[in-house]
This record gives structure tokens, C-alpha cells and sequence, in this order.
């Protein structure tokens, strides 16, 4: 605050003064008083025994006499009093300051990009992967060039009204600095500022845009009519050539309904550009690809760039959801806002519902199971990919090979399934069970009945402890890939085959932490601990029940030898007539009674993979993923993706920093690099936390567009 009372400022020159007396500081202290616009002073020096004061007085114009060191010396000698006649020679230091503040002619810091010249293919599409950087106004007020004679005595320079020696271009020591703008307007920290300004907004897509497309389009489905077309139409034919315009007409009629044309938030041309940007295959001739990614064009090395998506939970910078994300933010800051965002969400979603329909792959998205070290909306769209896979595949095995396999034919089948005779069955990989063959007979989630007969069949292998009974070698093998080297069965010898296992059903964090809770909630009970068994068995009974198929006459004990090899201990032992033979049982833990193996080995029936309830029901799972889209709130949205765009913002700043080599500037981007990996790693991270990395990465950039600006002003004249 300015000190404005004549006994503040005598209380703060007599501590002045005490200070220096107590510490033999010989530097002169000065301080502040009156309005600070005055830039008034008074001050104290104390040493050997000498003590000056300092006072200041303002005058509008400053007398002729006092411009030039002559006049100034004659104050100085009056105002020192001394008694000495004549008076020694003055020490003189000299300093001329020129501040310019106005260089707007020879620089122009950058406008914001013209997102318009961008969709008009002037630059091309891409730019939309680009973030903005750099300062909107001047990040510098004032440049200042100081001019100084350090060491000078009275009487070797001339310098009064008429002459002076004084010139600056002959001064020894020059030295230059900088005042900075307070806080200057940034392009990045703008863009990202805006984009978490969502995160506090309350309304749903459907409240934005209007009555909603997804409601119409549940209301058409809902008429008999066309659910009864639905069924009986022939499945859908991919069409390898796939217009932009042709993807997204659906939600343009629907849009139109009940919106007119002008009143869209984004217009064709930019919504047309996005979509072509966040689905290259959409103009591609070739068939779609799902695992296909861009290059990314990033200064990074792999790994550091692995790291970085790792601790921030966000996404890889080549995948879907990253370029998902800095579209969003474009369309945020430069076409209509919130509304503009929510007008992509929507085309997006319908998007990814024609593509689930259609059993095209989703672009820009690593094959396999959920990548749980990624943000959630990217797990959910890998997981729909999951989906469309399977379908894919299920699809395509119905359309070929009905004529071949067919689920009442089960000896056709097992000789199908021979070691050579593969074909299409294992095309992902070679993994066990990854081929169309299962459930090709049938969408239902359930398996086809077996008839009584059969049933019985089944159940009379458990009729004996061990021994299995005579009816179970009329059973035909069914289900198998292919024989397990030169191992054979205990009790039969007959060779053992690998068989088609359903895979185990891909999860994203949701699902596993709702299973883990139900897991937890089921107690230490022992009718909680046996329930709690049942459900993590799944997939255990499922690989039994397809091993059975394909081996009849099969025992737990085979089982164990293909499944879990290290449960199965041998050792050499000598039998009656004196020969090493190799003795083989189950391990101590098997041997439990009633545990979860035996029970498991005892409810399994000999059915394979293809006839087995789905261990992982596609169809429902891609229905949950497409609901949990479509109801997503636009702040929930930026919610997700804000990792996403944190992430984005550090590659940017780094990449700036690489041009400009600030060292000062590494040492902070690190510092943000772990501040946001510990606030991203939680669910729901803190507004207040994400305000100051937020913050930090804006405070860098106005460091580095100062610095971009010193390199540009010093290539100018003063």
C-alpha cells in the first residue's frame, strides 16, 4: 500500500536507519511514499562515520541550469556543505536510459488462425490436430537500452548548455532489459482455459441442441412395423467406399426435423472437415481398418511420449480420442461454443452407432482389450471396437461357412477342426479361440439346448469317481483346433486336443471396479466365499465344457495337464516288474475336497464353445458403451478429455521450447509434468488443482512468446 501519513514514513526511516547502523550496511536504502503513480523516494546512507539523506522533489519542468552535469554538480557540491576549500575532485557515474515503447511498426505479434482458411483447404485439414501457441498481444510493455560511463571524476568530461562529450554511441557498457507485459493474453492457455470452462456446465446435450436426435431415432424403432423389418432384413453388407456425407446422413435428416439448416452450430463445410480429419478411413478406397493410426508428428521419442500418456491417464497422441479432444477445443473456442461442442458429440455418437451397425472398425484405436493406463471415454471406445470385432467376425463366419459347419453336424465339425484344416478359424494371431466359429450358429447370448439324450450322456461321465462309463465314447468330438504335441489321455490313449475356447470378456475400470464391489459386498460367509467362486469361474467351467466337447472320455486330471500344467506333478517310480515308469497325480492344492476345480469339472457338460452361453455378449456390451455416450453431458465430456488436452498443451509447450532453448523453461515443464501426473492419476481430480496446472502451462507459454519476442525485436533497429 502506498504510504501516505508523514509519521508512517518517519517510522519507517527511523527503522531504516536503526538497520543500517546495527548491520554497517554501507548501501544506500530508499523508500517508497506518497501515490505510487509519483514514484517518490526518500532514503538513508550510513558509513565511516558519514551519513547522507536522500529527499526528492518533484518540479513540472526541470529548470535549464540542472539538464547537464555541470548544474547537477554545482547542487551536489552546495548541498554536501563541506568545509574544504578547495574541494576534492567528484567520482562521477553516468547512465542515459531510452525507453521505447512503441515497436508496433516493426512487429506484430500473431493473430489467432483463421479457422475459416483452414476449412477452406487453404492449409489443409490437419491444422485440426494442431493446438495454437503465443502470446494475442505484445507480452513485452517496454524494451529499455541503458547507456553507462561507470567510472568517471570531475573535470575529464565537458558536459554543460553549450557542449557535452557525452555520447552514447561511445559509452563503455551497454546493457538492455525488459518489462513484461502483466499476465498477456495467450493462445494456448486461452484454448485450454475456455475447454475447462465446460467442466462446470450443467447441461445436457439434448438441452443445447434441442429435442434430441437419439429420442427420434429410439421412437422409430419403437414402431412394430420397423422392428419387424429389422428382423427379417438380410444382415448388412459392408460397403467398401464411404462417403463423409454419406456417414453422417443420418443425423443430418434427423437434425433437420426439427432444427432448420442455418440454425446447425456448425456448418457442413467445418463439421465435413472434422469428421474427414477424425476418420481418414471414411475417404479411403480400401476397406476399413480399425487398428490403422496416423503418424504423429512429434518431436518425442517413443517412450518419453508413452510415459507421458501413461501418467497423465489421458490417451496416445496419434489415437481417436486425443484428436477427438483438440477438435472439441477448436470448435469450443472458435464455432459456437458449447453448442458447437455438443453438435459434435452428437454427430460423433451416431457415428459410432452406424459403425457398430455396420461392423466397420473404429479408426485411430490400438486393437486388443481396453488400455486401462488411458482415460475412460477412450477405454469405452475401445471396448465398442471389441464389439464390432467379434460381430464382425461372427458375421463374416455366417456368411462363408454355413454351408460347411453346421451345428447339428458334429462329426462334419470335428473333422473341420483337425490340426491342417484350420482355414479362417484361427485368423487373429493364432490365439486359441479367437475364430468365428463361435456362436456362428446363432446371435442369441444363450447356447442351444441339448436334447435328453444327450443331457444324460453328459451327466453319466460323473457318475463314477473316476472312472468314466462306456456310453461316453459314442460322444463325437467336437470343437477341437488342433492335438496337443504327442500328449494322449490318461485313461483312454487317445490323442489330446487343444480345444476353440470362447476368450475371456474385455473389461474397462467401470466394469471391473462394479465387479470388484460386488465381489467385496458378498462377505467372508461361506455361502459368499462359494458364490464369490461361482462367478470368477466363469470362464474356467467355459474352458471345461469346450475341453469335454473336444476330448470324450477326458478326466480332470487331463484337463489340469493342458490348462495348468504346474498342478500336475510326475515323478519315476518303479512298478512290479521293476521298470522306472513316470507316475503322474494332482497337486496338493486340487486335491482339496470340494474345491472350486472338482466342483467346476463335476457341473461342466460336454458342449463347445461355439453352442456355450457368450462369456462375452458383444450386443449388450456395445449397447451399454453407445447409451453411456449418448448420455454424456458436454461437461462430462470435458471432464474425460481434459487429460487429453493437459497432455496435448505440455507436447505443445515442449515442442515451442525445443526452437527456443530456454533451460530455465525444462526445469518447469518437468515440474508440471509431475504436478499433473499426480492430480490426473484421480477419478475426479480437484477444479482447483486443474485451475493451477492450467495456470503453470500458461505462465510457460508467456515465457516463451517473451522470448520469441526478444528474438524478433533484436533483429530490428532501435
Amino acid at each position: 500500500d502506498a504510504v501516505l501519513s508523514e509519521s508512517k514514513c518517519n517510522l519507517l526511516l527511523s527503522s531504516v536507519s536503526i538497520a543500517l547502523g546495527n548491520t554497517g550496511c554501507q548501501v544506500p536504502l530508499f523508500v517508497q511514499i506518497h501515490h505510487k503513480w509519483r514514484r517518490m523516494y526518500v532514503g538513508e546512507c550510513q558509513g565511516h562515520g558519514v551519513r547522507t539523506d536522500f529527499e526528492m522533489v518533484h518540479l513540472r519542468k526541470v529548470p535549464n541550469q540542472y539538464t547537464h552535469l555541470s548544474g547537477l554538480l554545482d547542487i551536489f557540491k552546495s548541498k554536501i556543505g563541506c568545509p574544504l576549500t578547495p574541494l576534492p575532485p567528484v567520482s562521477i557515474a553516468i547512465r542515459f536510459t531510452y525507453v521505447l515503447q512503441d515497436w508496433q511498426q516493426y512487429f506484430w505479434p500473431q493473430q489467432p488462425p483463421d479457422i475459416d482458411a483452414l476449412v477452406g483447404g487453404e492449409v489443409g485439414g490437419l491444422e485440426f490436430g494442431k493446438l495454437p501457441f503465443g502470446a494475442c498481444e505484445d507480452p513485452i510493455s517496454e524494451l529499455h537500452l541503458a547507456t553507462t560511463w561507470p567510472h568517471l571524476t570531475e573535470g575529464i568530461i565537458v558536459d554543460n548548455d553549450v557542449y557535452s562529450d557525452l555520447d552514447p554511441i561511445q559509452a563503455p557498457h551497454w546493457s538492455v532489459r525488459v518489462r513484461k507485459a502483466d499476465n498477456p493474453q495467450c493462445l494456448l492457455g486461452d484454448f485450454v482455459t475456455e475447454f475447462f470452462k465446460i467442466c462446470r456446465r450443467k447441461e445436457s446435450t439434448d438441452e443445447i441442441l434441442g429435442r434430441s436426435t437419439f429420442e427420434e431415432e429410439g421412437r422409430e424403432i419403437a414402431d412394430i412395423t420397423h422392428a419387424l423389418s429389422k428382423l427379417t432384413e438380410p444382415a448388412p453388407v459392408p460397403i467398401h467406399k464411404l462417403s463423409v456425407s454419406n456417414m453422417v446422413h443420418t443425423a443430418k435428416k434427423k437434425i433437420r426435423k426439427h432444427r432448420g439448416v442455418e440454425e446447425s452450430p456448425l456448418n457442413n463445410d467445418v463439421l465435413n472437415t472434422i469428421l474427414l480429419f477424425l476418420f481418414p478411413d471414411a475417404a479411403s478406397e480400401k476397406p476399413l481398418d480399425g487398428s490403422s493410426s496416423t503418424d504423429s508428428n512429434n518431436p518425442l521419442s517413443e517412450s518419453e511420449e508413452y510415459n507421458l500418456y501413461n501418467q497423465f491417464k489421458s490417451a496416445p497422441s496419434d489415437s481417436l480420442t486425443y484428436k477427438l479432444a483438440l477438435c472439441l477445443c477448436m470448435i469450443n473456442f472458435y464455432h459456437g461454443g458449447l453448442k458447437g461442442v455438443a453438435h459434435l458429440w452428437q454427430e460423433f455418437v451416431l457415428e459410432m452407432r452406424f459403425r457398430w451397425e455396420n461392423n466397420f472398425l473404429i479408426p485411430g484405436l490400438t486393437s486388443g482389450p481396453p488400455d486401462l493406463r488411458c482415460c475412460l471415454l477412450h477405454q469405452k471406445l475401445q471396448m465398442l471396437n471389441c464389439c464390432i470385432e467379434r460381430k464382425k467376425a461372427r458375421d463374416e463366419g455366417r456368411k462363408t461357412n454355413t454351408s460347411e459347419i453346421y451345428p447339428g453336424d458334429t462329426g462334419k465339425a470335428g473333422d473341420q477342426l483337425g490340426p491342417d484344416n484350420l482355414k479362417d478359424m484361427d485368423k487373429e494371431k493364432g490365439e486359441v479361440g479367437k475364430s468365428w466359429d463361435s456362436w456362428s450358429d446363432s446371435e442369441e447370448e444363450f447356447f442351444e439346448c441339448l436334447s435328453d439324450t444327450e443331457e444324460l450322456k453328459g451327466n453319466g461321465q460323473e457318475s463314477g469317481k473316476k472312472g468314466g462309463p462306456k456310453e461316453v465314447a459314442s460322444l463325437k468330438p467336437e470343437g477341437r483346433l488342433h492335438q496337443h504335441g504327442k500328449l494322449t489321455l490318461l485313461h483312454n490313449g487317445e490323442p489330446l486336443y487343444i480345444p476353440v475356447t470362447q476368450e475371456p470378456a474385455p473389461m474397462t475400470e467401470d466394469l471391473l471396479e462394479e465387479q470388484s464391489e460386488v465381489l467385496a459386498k458378498l462377505g467372508t460367509s461361506a455361502e459368499g466365499a462359494h458364490l464369490r467362486a461361482r462367478m470368477q469361474s466363469a470362464c474356467l467351467l467355459s474352458d471345461m465344457e469346450s475341453f469335454k466337447a473336444a476330448n470324450p472320455g477326458c478326466f480332470l486330471e487331463d484337463f489340469v495337464r493342458w490348462y495348468s500344467p504346474r498342478d500336475y506333478i510326475e515323478e519315476e517310480v518303479v512298478d512290479e516288474k521293476g521298470n522306472m515308469v513316470l507316475k503322474g497325480e494332482l497337486s496338493a492344492r486340487m486335491k482339496i475336497p470340494s474345491n472350486m476345480w472338482v466342483e467346476a469339472w463335476e457341473t461342466a457338460k460336454p458342449i463347445p464353445a461355439r453352442r456355450q452361453r457368450r462369456l462375452f455378449d458383444d450386443t449388450r456390451e456395445a449397447e451399454k458403451v453407445l447409451h453411456y455416450l449418448a448420455v454424456q453431458k458436454p461437461a462430462d465430456l470435458a471432464r474425460h478429455l481434459l487429460p487429453c488436452v493437459i497432455h496435448a498443451a505440455v507436447l505443445k509447450v515442449k515442442e515451442e521450447e525445443n526452437l527456443e532453448n530456454i533451460s530455465s523453461v525444462k526445469k518447469i515443464i518437468k515440474q508440471i509434468i509431475t504436478h499433473s501426473s499426480k492430480v490426473l492419476h484421480f477419478p475426479n481430480p480437484e477444479d482447483k488443482k486443474l485451475e493451477e496446472i492450467i495456470h503453470q502451462i500458461t505462465n510457460v507459454e508467456a515465457i516463451i512468446a517473451r522470448a520469441h519476442m526478444h528474438a524478433h525485436t533484436y533483429t530490428h533497429p532501435l
